[in-house]
């Protein structure tokens, strides 16, 4: 009875038709937003006020636009040609695709939302005690903090609070190292003084801004 309904749903190709011009067309118009961004991402965040500068600088929606809207304008294709041709084997194929690609989808949904707070706490506990311990004392993990505090414009793992008591402070007599000030390079008032809480990027913290330009693929 089952295969009965699909091999009458698949007669109907009317139906199929207009799903594969919508996958298509949305396809196209992803494509052509991963393009837009690619080459003139300023413009198109005007478009977009919602959205932040952060997305704008650390979220690669460029290419994440252009790979699914390829993906699905090959698939509207491989569907338009089973309908034209009529042939139930490519429309099959075309189904189970977008079958399989839902289900992987919902599939890495679920895990992300699963195991996303277990990495947080495992990287915590790793990262935190050295950052208070060995940063400013063991060199190669100072210029890794370093330079992802500035790349990523934010102080510390969990926030600024994780150089409170931390080996830098007892050394520096400075409770912020100047990577946590947001302009670093010609900020000599910054760098001298000892309360750098109108310098520092408090809202900006470490492990917010590297899981999100992580999962965007940058």
């Amino acid at each position: 009875m089952a295969l009965l309904l699909l091999f009458n749903f698949f007669n109907n190709y009317f139906i199929i038709f207009i799903i594969i011009i919508i996958i298509y067309s949305l396809g196209m118009c992803l494509a052509a937003a991963g393009i837009w961004v690619t080459v003139d991402g300023d413009s198109f965040m005007k478009v977009l006020p919602p959205f932040t500068d952060d997305f704008q600088s650390h979220v690669n929606v460029g290419i994440f636009s252009i790979t699914i809207g390829a993906v699905m304008t090959l698939l509207g294709l491989l569907g338009c040609c089973g309908a034209q041709k009529e042939s139930k084997c490519l429309l099959i194929m075309f189904f189970s695709i977008i079958l399989i690609i839902c289900i992987a989808e919902t599939a890495a949904t679920i895990v992300a939302l699963v195991y996303s707070s277990y990495t947080e706490i495992i990287l915590r506990a790793w990262a935190t005690p050295g950052l208070k311990e060995q940063y400013g004392k063991d060199k190669i993990l100072t210029d890794l903090w370093n330079s992802t505090m500035t790349t990523l414009q934010c102080c510390g793992f969990s926030n600024y609070t994780d150089f409170s008591e931390s080996y830098y402070y007892k050394q520096n007599g400075t409770l912020y190292p100047p990577t946590c000030c947001a302009v670093l390079s010609n900020n000599p008032t910054a760098k001298a003084s000892k309360s750098l809480d109108m310098f520092k990027v408090a809202s900006r913290y470490c492990i917010t801004r590297g899981v999100a330009t992580f999962a965007a693929g940058v």
